[in-house]
């Protein structure tokens, strides 16, 4: 062994992230696989009664199936915004990349803006009030297509300076507007950055809690729903952890089955940039 230094260093580290991680979740599970009684001493221990399935399907029918609706509401605000961000970022970064001079120098200021400023709730709203979009879930939308794109910007230009012009001219030549050569030419090539993108966003849109406590209250989302289970369900912690799992499993299965596909992608973009 060359480095067994090295090996104790890793190792320490799994342990460590075994702690932080691992340990919380098995905690959400026995609790939401307890009944009531058992669940309210907060115990890190097997349950006596493995009740998760009833838990689960009494969540789920809590309140004429708000969880449902919640869910439903978070998948269609996930979709539709990631989508937005992964085309609206792709063409950006495109147009940053391969035009030079005040068109990048202008859309480098933006984007570093948007990493460093702060949102501003009190103005979005004022803004969204005045557009007719104020709790509404188009409006929502746009919010988080507006936080998210200066961060997948970033991630498409640096992969697309790995991309040869030769392709563009290429197309220029065979009498390619520019549309068709993003489209049909450039857009194909960023299937792996593409995916970091769709992966890292839809975990955060849907894990998102905030945006959608300011701007859109009256629609219940999935962690917005939580909050609301969490004062329904204070001493039935039995069904409020069951909820907390539920909405736990996405994010995590797709982390699980996508970690290289998020690796690859950014080290693509690190390295081509």
């Amino acid at each position: 062994m060359k480095n067994p230094r090295g090996v104790v260093v890793g190792l320490a580290g799994i342990i460590i992230t075994a702690v932080f991680f691992l340990v919380p979740f098995a905690f959400i599970f026995l609790t939401a696989s307890k009944d009531k009684a058992e669940s309210a001493l907060l115990q890190f221990s097997w349950p006596k009664n493995f009740v998760l399935l009833q838990n689960i399907q009494q969540a789920f029918a809590a309140r004429d199936y708000l969880m449902v609706i919640a869910f439903i509401n978070s998948v269609v605000l996930t979709v539709v915004s990631v989508a937005g961000m992964v085309i609206f970022a792709a063409m950006v970064a495109f147009i940053w990349q391969r035009r030079a001079g005040r068109v990048g120098v202008a859309i480098n200021a933006l984007v570093l803006t948007g990493l460093i400023v702060p949102p501003a709730i009190v103005p979005t709203i004022y803004v969204l009030q005045q557009i007719g979009l104020f709790k509404t879930m188009p409006g929502l939308i746009l919010i988080e297509i507006a936080y998210g794109l200066p961060f997948c910007i970033l991630l498409f230009r640096a992969f697309l300076a790995g991309v040869p012009r030769e392709l563009d001219e290429a197309a220029t030549v065979d009498g390619a507007n520019s549309l068709q050569i993003f489209f049909q030419i450039i857009f194909p090539v960023l299937r792996s950055v593409m995916i970091t993108v769709i992966i890292l966003q839809s975990v955060f849109v849907y894990s998102d809690f905030q945006n959608p406590l300011y701007f859109l209250p009256s629609t219940p989302t999935i962690q917005v729903t939580v909050l609301n289970f969490s004062s329904q369900y204070l001493t039935q912690y039995n069904l409020l952890f069951a909820t907390i799992l539920l909405i736990t499993i996405p994010p995590l299965i797709m982390f699980i089955f996508f970690n290289r596909k998020i690796v690859e992608g950014m080290a693509a973009g690190a390295v081509k940039g």
